[in-house]
């Protein structure tokens, strides 16, 4: 049975659901004949579920309705609304026999995995058919019990990444034991509860993107690089009618890593941008794409020759330091395996662990078959040295030894353990919300008055953009100076500036066509006294300068909001809700290091089919104010997660969302 329907149905197939109701025929996909699934608009009006529509255009060449000319090139998702709607169509548990519940459609898969008795029942008969072998007679090793590396069974040549989760278990804010992530307690016939360890999947996929336009924009808004806490470069929104959209691909929360096979993965913001406005006909991207939980058992290792087996040791400085690790398990291959090492870490000072090792054991405990999970637990619950046994291919180049005074770019690693001490709160120093905005390398505010004496009819000669009606409730800000007025011919006012007031009149607060009016209005008198706040770039090869001219369509880079004051930030809450076995779906970075102080909390990463992602208010690349009221200012990663923890049921986010750099 498919683990997210609970039917039966080819691999290749679209899900089936069990509907209460009779759906409404304009939301039938014409192809299967059934709710539409993962609808595509095409040109001509007509909307299909995103599978059927592929495999249809595989061997025909046109609209399955009007027989138009048609590629699956020029189709597009559905608008939100109508993905709402699909998604909240009411559908009836498949096993009826022993659960009579009805939810929304998107409920489904979540309720299978975490409340329903049947499901839980087919998963125990499936297990015991593939284990007949009494679950009592297979103990698992005692923390005494060592393996010799050298025994060990390695898998073969490198495969593509499939699964990646952060040495801390980053994504496992909901769980009930440290370092795992949703753990789903399955209930035996005898009533006792075992934990079933679950781990967060992800694929790495090549896209390839073709433009007939070189200039035309992918349609994209992308937050993260180096120089933030988030580290990589994360696919924050997808514009309708985008080049992106319209190959269907790509969706929020993928992490692009290469961009024509060039790496982005470890680049500046301002780098990256670059790199994915370059024109050009055709794009390969590859990306890492989280596809939620799985529970899948590790599979054997197939034995492979001419690995070297390498003892590395670590020493933590206490318990909740980070190494600085991010771990992940591949598709065909057991066990665990190292995605990256974070700049400024331990892993990566000490320099002898490098990227693809395979960890064989920690401390002793035998790792070959197991989960990012358990090596994370076992390193969170470690006071000082941290023994690692890893396997390495021939030819893998050590990466070079960071300078103790090189900075490290995320706290998501393992500091962010469950059972890590919650260390004392640090006193606020700030008011409610107040944040530091120079907290990030590179770039500072500068209030400016600008003065100036002109004729009545004279226009100021600018255009602006935001507005508190604006989507990410943005404050007015210049997007072009034309040669025409007077504020060009003055020369103070910049394209990116924000403006303050006009006047005295406040312009913090107002909406765009607010803003218009008032600026119109005051411009006609023989002075005009302009406050605004200019973003300065600290490192001019960093200069957050455009690739191209997008004249009235300019917007500011995201890094560029990220050196705003903290009184020009709207918060909003957002209100999430989940099971007791759910996990909140969604990772964070940031926080208090010694050696940067205090940064903001982001979001980096949320997981399909958990609450933070059905709820679709939380974005990649927001920043946690906030958590029930309590400012998250002065705490560190390893405070912050057992906060979330403690939050079963509910929790209330503050956060502040900017709008990610357009390319």
């Amino acid at each position: 049975l498919c683990s997210e329907c609970g039917q039966s149905h080819l691999v290749l197939d679209n899900h089936l659901y069990n509907f209460q109701d009779e759906v409404d025929d304009e939301l039938i996909c014409h192809i299967c004949l059934q709710p539409l699934l993962q609808p595509m608009d095409t040109p001509c009006g007509h909307t299909y579920c995103f599978r059927c529509l592929e495999n249809f255009m595989q061997e025909y060449s046109f609209c399955p309705m009007d027989r138009k000319k048609l590629s699956f090139q020029q189709c597009h998702k559905s608008s939100l609304l109508v993905r709402n709607l699909l998604d909240k169509l009411i559908v009836l548990c498949p096993f009826k026999a022993e659960c009579q519940q009805t939810m929304q459609r998107c409920e489904l898969e979540a309720h299978l995995h975490n409340r329903c008795p049947g499901f839980k029942k087919y998963k125990s008969e499936l297990q015991r058919k593939k284990n007949p072998i009494s679950k009592g007679k297979e103990d698992p090793p005692t923390k005494g019990e060592t393996n010799t590396p050298k025994d060990a069974e390695v898998p073969g040549g490198g495969s593509s990444l499939v699964a990646e989760s952060s040495g801390a278990a980053v994504v496992s804010l909901g769980t009930a034991e440290p370092g795992l992530v949703n753990p789903a307690f399955e209930e035996t016939e005898e009533g006792e509860n075992l934990p079933h360890r679950t781990s967060l999947v992800a694929e790495t996929t090549t896209i390839e993107i073709h433009r007939e336009d070189l200039e035309e924009e992918l349609g994209i808004r992308i937050v993260g690089g180096k120089d933030t806490p988030l580290g990589n470069i994360v696919v924050q929104e997808v514009l309708r009618d985008s080049v992106i959209a319209a190959d269907g691909r790509i969706a929020p929360g993928d992490h692009i890593l290469e961009v024509n096979g060039v790496n982005i993965s470890s680049v500046t913001h301002c780098q990256a941008v670059s790199f994915l406005r370059h024109p050009g006909p055709v794009l390969h991207l590859m990306v890492l794409q989280e596809k939620g939980f799985s529970n899948k058992t590790a599979q054997q290792d197939s034995s492979s020759a001419n690995r070297e087996v390498i003892h590395v040791t670590l020493i933590k400085r206490d318990r909740s330091e980070p190494l600085g690790i991010k771990l992940i398990r591949k598709t065909d291959e057991a066990g665990i395996f190292i995605l990256d090492l974070l700049e400024g870490g331990l892993a990566a000072k000490n320099g002898r662990l490098s990227r693809n090792d395979r960890v064989l054991s920690i401390n002793g405990q035998d790792l070959r078959q197991g989960t990012p999970e358990a090596a994370a637990q076992i390193i969170q619950t470690t006071e000082s040295r941290v023994n690692f046994v890893i396997l390495r291919q021939p030819g893998v180049q050590l990466p070079e030894p960071a300078e103790d005074g090189s900075s490290s770019n995320s706290s998501s690693s393992s500091s962010s353990s469950g059972g890590s001490p919650v260390h004392h709160r640090r006193r606020l120093d700030q008011n409610h919300y107040r944040r530091k905005s120079t907290y990030q390398k590179g770039y500072a505010s500068h209030e400016k008055t600008v003065a100036i004496k002109k004729e009545p009819k004279e226009s100021l000669g600018i255009t602006i953009g935001g507005g508190r009606d604006n989507k990410n409730k943005l404050p007015i800000y210049v997007t072009s100076v034309q040669p025409i007025g007077c504020l060009f011919r003055d020369g103070r006012i910049k394209r990116g500036d924000v403006l303050l007031s006009i006047n005295g009149i406040d312009l913090t607060h107002l909406n765009y066509y607010e803003a218009v009016a008032a600026l119109k209005s005051n411009a006609a008198s023989h002075s005009v006294t302009l406050k605004a706040l200019e973003i300065l770039s600290l490192n001019s090869p960093e200069a957050p300068l455009d690739v191209r001219e997008q004249g009235f369509s300019w917007s500011p880079l995201w890094i560029t909001w990220l050196g705003l004051p903290s009184y020009l930030h709207f918060c909003q809450d957002i209100v999430l809700s989940k099971g007791n076995l759910e996990s909140w779906g969604f990772s964070i970075v940031g926080g208090f290091e010694e050696s940067k102080g205090n940064q903001p909390f982001f979001i980096k990463t949320i997981v399909p089919g958990t609450p933070a992602f059905r709820d679709r208010k939380l974005k990649c690349g927001d920043e946690i104010v906030a958590v029930n009221g309590v400012p998250a200012i002065g705490m560190s990663n390893a405070e912050l997660i057992p906060m979330l923890k403690e939050q079963r049921n509910k929790v209330t986010l503050t956060v502040v969302s900017w709008p990610g750099s357009l390319v």
